[in-house]
């Protein structure tokens, strides 16, 4: 890990920089695979399998009896722990349900608002080196509170031609409606655009590499919408002398063996701490089973000491991480001073892998920075807000003159004319 010890302000934007993922240069062959699944559906999305993730399929859909052959592969003790994770989750989003107020903005005009789910959802979920049966519940179970009519998922199969069976027994413990043996680009193209067996959603969650990524951005541009930009992971611990190095060091390492793009950051007063966290770093890397992948992560990775805790917020808050954790010995102060964080871990005994699985919070977050703008995903990604508003004679003889004299002042004659005939009728009629 690079060790870095009281940058000046100038140097902050460069020591801040994420390791780069420029998904434009993708657009071009990322463009052809969706253009090819929408003139041909099925067809082109089973031979894109055969072609990126190496397997031969009759059918894309996921039968009744895979599931159920799935579920007898999973052990009893992970079944308890994605239903103790699953529960978790569920309560944190079922607590953000929406509850619209009539508000009388003057006397006879009544404006409110009604939360309405989206209709149809996709879920990607990616493969790859690790199965995701935890973004399964991450993105399902909020859809469901939300009540989301039709939950459709999408994850590439193993050479076997199966699906993971924990992403399958999770799914179903979620309540994800149909899923689909599909990943990459060709996945995000059939859920925007719908094949003969993938139907078209309105809007498509989920993490994916960066071909995932760039399909998801090209989508959105006119027919549907997504989640969030997404980039690689990453994690800053925000730490003072109080705080355990072994603990930073596993916390920096539980983001590193996400994948080779992803950076854990350490931003510290300490000194000591500094030096203790960069030896226990190096210590339990050894140990780690994904450890050349975590090896090549931390090279983007930095250990920050800085003057001042003050400092070190102000360079918090620049960074926008997508998991900050702090461990201070005055935390609860200090989280009142973070305005830009995806997700925020207190205290020692919180590690980022615990809103990861099973504290209830959600782990689809902003990265790269969108936590300066972004939310992570919650009960309010799946659903919309449509207003509504009554006005009352009282009411429209209230505003309505304002309004027609608004609309005469930007030359809008037939938005006047509408209010116009209105009062003119309420006169007559009186």
């Amino acid at each position: 890990m690079i060790l870095i010890s009281n940058p000046d302000k100038s140097q902050w934007q460069e020591i801040l920089k994420r390791p780069v993922m420029n998904t434009e240069n993708l657009f071009d062959t990322v463009r052809s695979v969706i253009d090819r699944v929408k003139a041909e559906g099925d067809r082109a999305v089973l031979d894109y399998e055969e072609k990126f993730d190496k397997v031969v399929l009759a059918s894309l859909a996921v039968l009744e009896e895979e599931q159920q052959e799935a579920e007898n592969l999973v052990s009893e003790d992970l079944k308890a722990a994605i239903r103790l994770a699953k529960q978790n989750i569920e309560t944190f989003h079922a607590a953000q349900r929406f509850e619209g107020k009539k508000v009388q903005t003057q006397p006879g005009v009544t404006c409110w608002q009604k939360a309405v789910a989206i209709e149809k959802v996709g879920l990607y979920i990616p493969g790859g080196t690790a199965p995701l049966f935890s973004t399964v519940l991450m993105l399902a179970v909020p859809a469901r509170i939300a009540g989301c009519k039709e939950i459709v998922l999408c994850t590439p199969p193993g050479r076997d031609g199966k699906v993971h069976p924990a992403v399958l027994f999770a799914a179903k413990v979620a309540g994800v409606n149909r899923i689909f043996k599909a990943g990459g680009i060709q996945a995000i193209a059939a859920m925007a655009y719908g094949t003969e067996s993938v139907p078209k959603v309105y809007k498509i969650f989920g993490p994916g590499n960066q071909y995932v990524t760039a399909a998801k951005q090209l989508v959105s541009l006119r027919d549907v919408a997504i989640d969030m930009p997404a980039g690689p992971s990453e994690v800053e611990v925000l730490a003072d002398e109080t705080a355990n190095p072994v603990f930073v060091a596993a916390d920096l390492l539980s983001q590193a063996e996400h994948g080779v793009d992803s950076q854990a950051i350490l931003i510290t007063t300490s000194v000591e701490l500094q030096q203790a966290v960069k030896v226990e770093v190096e210590r339990q890397l050894a140990l780690l089973p994904r450890k050349e992948i975590a090896e090549k992560s931390l090279a983007n990775s930095k250990l920050i000491v800085v003057d001042s805790m003050k400092e070190a917020i102000e360079l918090t808050n620049a960074y926008a991480p997508e998991h900050l954790i702090i461990e201070t010995k005055d935390y609860l102060s200090l989280a009142e001073r973070i305005v830009n964080a995806g997700s925020v871990f207190l205290g020692s005994l919180t590690p980022e892998s615990a809103g990861d699985y099973a504290s209830g919070t959600n782990h689809t977050l902003p990265t790269n920075g969108y936590a300066k703008a972004y939310s992570g995903v919650s009960l309010d990604s799946f659903i919309r807000k449509i207003t509504f508003q009554e006005i009352k004679p009282e009411g429209l003889n209230i505003i309505g003159p304002a309004i027609e004299l608004m609309a005469a002042n930007e030359q809008l004659d037939a938005h006047k004319n509408a209010v116009s005939v209105r009062l003119g009728q309420l006169e007559n009629e009186n």
